[in-house]
């Protein structure tokens, strides 16, 4: 028995993932359990948690492996500053000495936090280096279920290269191609992101949902002016207006000057018509340099499937562009895409690549992404007791039958079942459930109960052979990560008055017969549920759609704005006291807040920072 330990830490989302024989036994981010969104720590929980998953010590574990390479990271830096001097210099003076005191010396930096776990391990020598691009590509092919595959990888940066192609066969991987820093699509995205005001590396997928309520007004502007895009899809950035490379901020006055207003302020500045626009014709920029990339290595590599991974990877409106285009006839999307799923790719590549261990059967290896804690009956029990909780225990099929109910009575319920999910979607265990054919759903869920922007859309969860009855893809999306339209036969025409509405007016206006996750340009992110890898989730919907006609339900993550999704029993218990949720249903208790004592509720509005 062969174990390999894989680390991401020390830029965003740091995680662990633990391998025995090349099957995942389990993986989770640190964010879960420290409670700080996007946690760039050594990931100590998380890797506290995957061994004791894996009923393993540490020294017991025969390799280590990290997701990318400090000295060349360190490497681009110094080149970058150089190449950019004098700018730069305060960037610069701020970054070295946490460089000198940590991360150039990763490898005794790691050591000395490993330790922490087990006395007993004292040999730095199984700490390996994997390259950031090879992981996230690594995390992508080998727990697809394709013998052979096209891999793209498209983020902000890693060591140098910011966009990948790869080719995997078998057990093979090998990098092609590459764009390097400081040109980059993810950091293009990111810019706007910092541009419309929103957090840089968490606010990006609020860029992706406001983009349908704008136009693509400036998507010739940005062509034109901020990026080189050749017909294959290549590209380089044009970075008179840009200051990541060695500022403090993403953009520079010109690039302000360009569109005609400065950078959006959170705390004084509403979202306008304006930052509307600019979220789409971003958007729009994003699918074409996708589109174009796509389109060239089918055309040069021949091969029918398609793996993609990296921050950009997780903009699923992108991702259902490529299905439709059909260049490929298979796409598998890694659901850990962005830096966290990296640790799972370091491991990966090392159990292939450096020890030429086969692939055994082409199958989805990621167990549905749950891969994170359960917690048995009498845990629960115990917990919900010391909680003061009021509940009762009903059996697995009382509990699908009673929470169908309440849904179809426009309840909505936090949804605590099994493993935690590997990634930044809930995917039917951590999740928050309503029912999608409420017209005021979708808003009283983001106002009242994830306390967050009215604009931002919900997904809904459907049964796999029911989805082409609902929506324009007949396609597994177990992972959240395709976006597809709502059937026409289901959809609300909107009246001449309605089509003339623009932005957030949108929102109040009816689009199909499930509104509640319908997004204003009659999209919807599909998960499809599979019996086999939720048995109780599909079970659920099932019996929603019993009661309803509709095998939909409404499926957001359970946690409320700018807190990590929930992770414990506790989380839970606190997130439902804090929220305006209805019942609470961790395995088969059900709690219900009109039953649980008034002082336990909590003030959990301002609990976390803002994302």
């Amino acid at each position: 028995m062969i174990s390999i330990l894989g680390i991401s830490a020390f830029y965003h989302d740091s995680a662990a993932a633990l391998l025995r024989n090349g099957e995942i036994i389990a993986a989770a981010q640190e964010e879960r359990f420290s409670r700080k969104k996007h946690d760039a720590r050594y990931p100590y929980n998380a890797v506290k948690y995957v061994l004791e998953e894996g009923n393993i010590n540490l020294n017991e574990v025969d390799h280590i492996v990290f997701f990318e390479k400090p000295f060349l990271k360190f490497e681009r830096l110094l080149e970058t500053y150089m190449a950019f001097a004098p700018r730069g210099f305060k960037s610069f003076s701020l970054s070295m000495p946490i460089w000198l005191r940590e991360k150039l010396f990763q490898k005794k930096f790691l050591f000395e936090n490993l330790k922490q776990h087990d006395e007993k391990f004292k040999d730095i020598n199984k700490i390996k280096f994997s390259e950031h691009h090879y992981s996230h590509a690594a995390s992508a092919f080998y727990p697809s279920p394709f013998k052979e595959s096209v891999i793209l990888t498209l983020d902000g940066v890693g060591e140098w290269a910011t966009t990948t192609v790869a080719i995997g066969k078998d057990n093979k991987l090998k990098m092609l191609k590459e764009i390097h820093f400081p040109h980059s699509l993810g950091l293009l995205y990111s810019a706007f992101t910092y541009y419309t005001g929103f957090k840089v590396n968490s606010g990006e997928y609020k860029v992706m949902g406001l983009a349908p309520y704008g136009k693509p007004k400036y998507k010739d502007l940005i062509i034109n002016e901020l990026i080189d895009l050749k017909n294959d899809g290549s590209f380089k950035l044009n970075m008179k207006y840009f200051n990541y490379a060695t500022g403090l901020t993403m953009t520079n006055s010109k690039f302000s000057n360009l569109f005609g207003h400065p950078v959006r302020d959170p705390k004084k500045d509403l979202l306008t018509d304006f930052h509307m626009d600019i979220a789409a014709s971003i958007q729009a920029v994003t699918e074409e340099v996708i589109l174009r990339l796509t389109k060239d290595i089918s055309k040069e590599y021949k091969i029918k499937n398609l793996c993609l991974a990296g921050g950009v990877a997780l903009n699923c409106v992108a991702n259902g562009k490529i299905l439709n285009e059909k260049h490929f006839e298979n796409i598998w999307i890694q659901p850990a895409a962005g830096d966290a799923g990296g640790s799972l790719g370091a491991a990966l590549a090392y159990w292939h690549q450096e020890l030429k261990k086969p692939r055994t059967d082409f199958k989805d290896k990621m167990k549905g992404a749950y891969l994170g804690p359960k917690y048995s009956n009498d845990l629960i029990k115990k917990k919900l007791d010391i909680l003061k909780a009021k509940y009762t225990k009903k059996s697995t099929d009382e509990t699908s039958s009673l929470v169908a109910k309440e849904l179809s009575n426009n309840k909505t319920v936090g949804w605590f079942q099994g493993r935690m999910e590997f990634g930044p979607r809930a995917l039917g265990g951590r999740s928050i459930l309503a029912d999608p054919r409420s017209e005021k759903m979708q808003k009283e869920l983001n106002l009242k109960v994830k306390f967050r922007e009215s604009f931002r859309p919900f997904a809904p969860s459907v049964l796999r052979e029911d989805v082409s009855n609902w929506f324009e893809i007949d396609y597994d999306s177990p992972y959240m990560l395709l976006v597809a339209e709502v059937k026409k036969d289901i959809q609300v025409s909107m009246s001449e008055k309605d089509k003339k509405l623009f932005g957030i007016e949108k929102l109040n206006v009816k689009r199909s017969s499930i509104p509640a996750v319908t997004h204003v340009d009659y999209s919807a992110r599909i998960q499809t549920v599979h019996k086999d890898t939720n048995h109780k989730y599909y079970n659920l919907i099932n019996e929603f759609k019993k009661i309803t006609n509709c095998p939909v339900i409404v499926n957001t993550s359970f946690n409320v704005r700018g807190e990590p999704i929930v992770c414990s029993i506790e989380d839970a218990f606190n997130c439902f006291m804090g929220t305006n949720l209805d019942l609470l249903v961790i395995e088969d208790f059900i709690l219900f807040k009109d039953e649980q004592d008034k002082s336990l509720l909590k003030d959990y509005k301002n609990k976390f920072e803002l994302d």
